[in-house]
């Protein structure tokens, strides 16, 4: 199903400020130029632009590229505003990114396994 994020493998998150003007090719030629990744892969990139209410995400499903949008109409995403860079997102992060809050959250409380090694 088209938009259908559920199957995707990795998220990535490029940070800073994206063009939103830019459509699919332009977005690809970001990531195959600039970040030397492959927009084929089985992932979502997200992108940002300055206003920061609203995303584009690309993914390419089994039959070609999708490019979805949205924009929020009260508030803004807590977008990371790093020099422009590809980072890995966990499904964590990105559910926290998609409600608003920080992706790098400072007062998690540690999983368990970790803490017992």
């Amino acid at each position: 199903m088209i938009g259908d994020l559920s199957g995707c493998k990795n998220f990535f998150i490029v940070t800073g400020r994206t063009d939103m003007r830019k459509s699919i090719d332009g977005l690809m030629g970001i990531i195959q130029n600039t970040f030397n990744m492959d927009p084929f892969e089985n992932a979502a990139f997200f992108f940002c632009g300055r206003k920061a209410d609203r995303i584009k995400v690309l993914h390419f499903d089994r039959d070609g590229m999708t490019l979805l949008y949205h924009r929020l109409d009260r508030g803004r995403y807590q977008w990371p505003g790093d020099a422009s860079e590809v980072r890995p997102l966990t499904r964590q992060q990105l559910r926290w990114l998609l409600e608003g809050l920080e992706i790098d959250q400072k007062n998690v409380i540690p999983d368990a396994q970790k803490r017992l090694f």
